[in-house]
């Protein structure tokens, strides 16, 4: 994983890299999306962990994490004779698409701002250097 912007722009990156760029999500996380995009309906916990090779406790921290993310959505279904279940599934990608790109411009305002007040900061402190002929 990179630790720095410049590390960052030098990598080859695929789009599902802007899950840990942005977001700091994990490869297990990306698996889990993956299974639920991949899946034709909403998935339980226990399917996920199934189809990742995982404990279904580890699915569970994965899928909050994508929940907190707003990548997926959690739906609750009521059984009959009372008691309920959890399944989960992918959000619209443009609405997840919408929200990166909100989340960027704010990140982009906010070191263009502090971009500023390092300029103003240091440029008092520094004498011009003048190179006499």
């Amino acid at each position: 994983m990179a630790s720095s912007m410049s590390e960052y722009l030098q990598q080859d990156m695929e789009c599902e890299g802007l899950l840990e760029c942005i977001h700091g999500l994990k490869q297990l996380d990306r698996e889990c999306f993956r299974v639920l995009v991949e899946s034709e309906e909403p998935l339980t916990i226990d399917e996920v962990a199934d189809r990742v090779d995982r404990e279904r406790s580890t699915a569970y921290r994965s899928i909050q994490r994508l929940l907190q993310t707003g990548f997926i959505q959690k739906e609750q279904v009521n059984y009959d004779q009372g008691g309920y279940y959890h399944v989960y599934y992918p959000t619209d990608p443009e609405q997840i698409a919408d929200d990166m790109q909100r989340m960027l411009n704010d990140w982009y305002a906010k070191m263009g701002q502090l971009i500023q007040e390092f300029e103003d900061k240091y440029d008092e402190r520094v004498e011009p250097v003048t190179v006499e002929s």
